[in-house]
């Protein structure tokens, strides 16, 4: 559970590398957070029914539909933690020994029809990948052990 919720503690945190297991356990709370507030919209029947209800020409209805309510809860928890899944994400770059801006460059590329696939699925095995063992140019090794300066 510690694991999971690191990346709040370092919520604005952009800089040394973060290790797999920070960077999965955060993406396994918000699946499981993500999964729990679906169930309880969709489970009380409120959004399927403000779904049903919503007018089909009007393009913007289904959302409005589905982000009141119980849906408002999915949209905040998503602010919440927007930040921390870059910053995470960032680290996790750097531990690779890569710069952070190729999250950015990710993010472009997964805008990308069909590319945009391929883009995300190299993604997620860059970041299941080990990081660099040692220092590297962004910090030392964030499973090195007893050495003081990984937790600063």
């Amino acid at each position: 559970m510690d694991w999971m919720l690191l990346p709040f503690r370092r919520y604005f945190d952009f800089s040394g590398r973060s290790r797999r297991k920070e960077f999965w356990m955060f993406a396994l709370l918000n699946v499981i957070v993500y999964a729990v507030l679906m169930v309880l919209m969709f489970g009380l029947g409120s959004g399927t029914e403000a779904m049903l209800a919503a007018d089909p020409d009007d393009p913007f209805a289904i959302y409005g539909a589905m982000f009141g309510g119980l849906g408002i809860l999915i949209l905040i928890w998503g602010l919440i933690v927007l930040i921390p899944s870059v910053a995470v994400s960032v680290r996790r770059l750097h531990d690779r020994d890569l710069s952070g801006w190729w999250y950015l460059a990710v993010i472009i590329g997964s805008l990308i029809p069909i590319v945009g696939f391929l883009v995300s699925i190299g993604f997620l095995v860059l970041m299941a990948l080990p990081g660099t063992e040692g220092a590297n140019r962004f910090g030392p090794d964030p499973k090195g052990g007893a050495d003081p300066s990984v937790f600063e």
